[in-house]
């Protein structure tokens, strides 16, 4: 990327206004209405393990808070949530079956379907499996109440396949709100329908929260139909003022998710609702069932320090019929378990004050996998694999930050992790494809922070991370189970450097310049089946500004923009097509968002409100070759929003909004080197949606 460009990304940029991590300023704040300077309350962050207060974070870290989650959204998608964080961009929010593919400064753009190269953590519990899949079909944004976003590598804090991390935390019952009963029901275009539960609260030492909903849609497109039910589910118990246990479950039935398939151009301009091939005959899609269980335990007095114990497991049992004829209908059951104990500890060298901690970190991924044929016809024909995948993963790792002054604090991580992946084949038809692979890396980053101010921070730092091919990445092109020996992780080496801080008239920023060397990047293309393989296809470099910006003048108006202009390209390419130069597909090179909020008089679900939003997409490739290009694009949603008091207690509240208001044509995925051209997956056009909620 040129200076040239980086330097128009600020001067347009800074025209605008919305930073991903402050929020809407309420009159408990102690401004008067049309004051002309608010100040933000300090927030902390824990995602990146060491808690820290954010101007004491060397690290681009976002902060998405309750409101921006919530007010006037259906939550449905984390792309509602996350959709004013830069450097990360969202696609699939359509197709449930495929999943949202989330990627961060690139990482993750690879997948075809859920999510690779970031780490998604909910309430502790890692929902990203050793071999380095997540999905986040499970996360129940009726309940979530901050979502914390590492924009970077951060293989210290969390090893394998942190390009980025996403943690969310839902609601426990101690909360301001969360000793209320609320009841919702919504209604939308293209079949929407989401009915909702939630209660919580707290009684000598106990608290609880748990939410319920039950989602179905027919889907925008031809077979893309959706049912979907949830639970979420905290207990908490305060053993005496120091310690406290929690128990966490999370409940998935979704017994349908279709799958419209990838359609061509010209199906495309024939007719955007119609499913692809072989979808509806083969009855494409997934179905999921899926329960997970965490215990969690704390205690700030012990010792000198502070020592959290965590333990979960995760059970999934999940079947999918893909759209093509061939070894296309696979089942697992899976259990995924770990435990991790973490010690956090203030100290002094030479008189400095020194905040560190150390931890360890164990998991077990067992994936009972079949594979069964299906004819052109649509007949399952008989079981063509049987393998059971086993991955475990250790890691210990260690930070600590020193401060030198009160504005100048040096910070410090290592990591060292084993992976293992195995694969027992137990269908011996077509031989012993049995194989297993060892991995053994280790992980670093150095930061610093300047917090000049009491408001007003800059930092700067490097560090290194990798990333193993999944499972379903290691799968042979020659058909065959067990390991493609061909491909390797990859390695990336990141550095960053940002500043953020508060100015005056309630202006607040956060910038970031970051550059990503990735060595062996691992990228997908298609078989002539249709089946998705993957090779190491070279070097890459990731170079980029992020740029968030917010004013809010007044109690009752707020602004926020959230700029990424960047540069994905392969660098060095040995062995695949001449790639160097071609820019990495299904990656947008600019994004950006604006949101013009007003507020009403009020507080709470009472006080009114109106969001204009608007979007802009930048052009992206469908392949590595770069002969296939996608149009940019631009949406405007709206949504607003008031709520009633009805009695003592009780508080009815109503929403509205209008996605894709000028009823703009573009994609809601791009299949990245999809076989027959199929790259293409269309979006909604214009729809509504409205909801009502009563709460006491």
């Amino acid at each position: 990327m040129t200076a040239f460009r980086l330097a128009s990304a600020l001067v347009v940029g800074c025209g605008l206004g919305s930073p991903a991590l402050a929020q809407p300023v309420d009159s408990a704040a102690g401004q008067a209405e049309g004051a002309t300077s608010l100040t933000l309350p300090p927030v902390s962050v824990t995602a990146p393990r060491l808690a820290r207060e954010l101007y004491a974070t060397p690290l681009a870290v976002s902060v998405v808070e309750h409101d921006a989650i919530a007010q006037g959204r259906q939550r449905v998608h984390i792309d509602e949530s996350l959709v004013t964080v830069p450097g990360v961009f969202i696609q699939n929010r359509d197709n449930f079956a495929q999943g949202a593919r989330v990627s961060i400064r690139g990482f993750g753009a690879r997948a075809p379907f859920g999510v690779r190269g970031v780490t998604v953590m909910v309430d502790g519990v890692p929902y990203s499996l050793p071999d380095g899949q997540a999905q986040l079909d499970a996360i129940d944004l009726d309940s979530a109440r901050r979502i914390e976003v590492i924009r970077g590598p951060s293989s210290v804090q969390y090893g394998n396949a942190a390009g980025g991390v996403i943690a969310v935390t839902t609601a426990d019952g101690r909360g301001e709100g969360e000793d209320k009963t609320r009841i919702g029901a919504a209604i939308g275009s293209d079949g929407y329908n989401k009915q909702t539960l939630a209660t919580g609260g707290t009684n000598a030492g106990w608290a609880y929260h748990v939410s319920a909903s039950r989602l179905e849609q027919a889907g925008y497109r031809d077979h893309s139909r959706v049912e979907k039910n949830q639970l979420n589910a905290k207990l908490s118990r305060d053993l005496d003022s120091e310690r406290r246990l929690t128990a966490i479950l999370n409940l998935l039935d979704n017994p349908r998710s279709e799958d419209p398939g990838g359609l061509t151009q010209d199906q495309v301009d024939s007719d955007r609702r119609q499913a692809g091939r072989f979808t509806e005959e083969y009855d494409t899609g997934q179905r999921v069932d899926q329960q997970v269980l965490g215990l969690q335990y704390e205690d700030r007095g012990f010792g000198p320090g502070e020592l959290s114990l965590k333990g979960f497991t995760t059970w999934r049992d999940f079947e999918q019929q893909l759209p093509y004829p061939g070894d296309s209908l696979i089942d697992y059951d899976r259990e995924h378990f770990g435990v991790s104990a973490e010690y956090r500890q203030q100290a002094s060298i030479a008189g400095m004050p020194v905040a560190f901690m150390v931890g360890l970190e164990g998991a077990r991924q067992q994936d009972d996998r079949h594979r069964r044929d299906v004819a052109f016809d649509g007949r399952v024909t008989g079981e063509v694999a049987d393998e059971t995948q086993t991955a475990d993963s250790l890691g210990v790792f260690s930070q600590a930050d020193l401060s030198l002054s009160e504005a100048w604090t040096v910070s410090l991580g290592g990591r060292f992790d084993r992976v293992d992946l195995k694969v027992d084949d137990d269908y011996l038809s077509d031989g012993d494809q049995s194989g297993d692979r060892t991995f053994r890396e280790a992980s670093g980053s150095l930061g610093a922070s300047y917090h000049y101010r009491p408001h007003h921070q800059v930092y700067a730092n490097t560090g290194t991370a990798y990333e193993t091919p999944t499972f379903a990445e290691f799968a042979n092109p020659d058909g065959s189970g067990g390991f493609n020996p061909q491909i390797e992780p990859q390695q990336a080496w990141s550095r960053e450097l940002g500043a953020r801080g508060t100015l005056g008239l309630g202006l607040d920023y956060d910038v970031a310049l970051f550059s990503i060397d990735v060595e062996d990047e691992l990228v997908p293309y298609e078989g002539a089946s249709g089946r998705t393989f993957y090779t190491n296809a070279g070097d890459t470099s990731r170079d980029g500004i992020e740029l968030a910006l917010g004013w809010q003048p007044s109690r009752s108006i707020r602004l926020d923009s959230a700029l990424t202009l960047a540069r994905y390209e392969f660098d060095d390419v040995e062995g695949v097509d001449d790639l160097d130069g071609n820019r990495l597909p299904g990656l947008p090179e600019t994004t950006w968002v604006n949101q013009f909020t007003w507020y009403g008089q009020g507080n709470g679900s009472e006080r009114p409100f109106a969001t204009l939003e608007t979007q802009y997409v930048g052009d992206m490739m469908a392949d590595n070759a770069n002969r296939v290009e996608v149009d940019s694009y631009w949406l405007v949603n709206l949504r607003a929003g008031n709520g009633w008091r009805i009695g003592a207690d009780t508080v009815l509240s109503g929403y509205l909004g209008v996605r894709n208001l000028f009823d703009e044509e573009h994609y809601a995925n791009v299949r990245i080197n999809a076989t027959g051209n199929r790259y293409f997956e269309p979006a909604p056009d214009r729809s509504v949606y409205a909801g009502l909620e009563v709460e006491f």
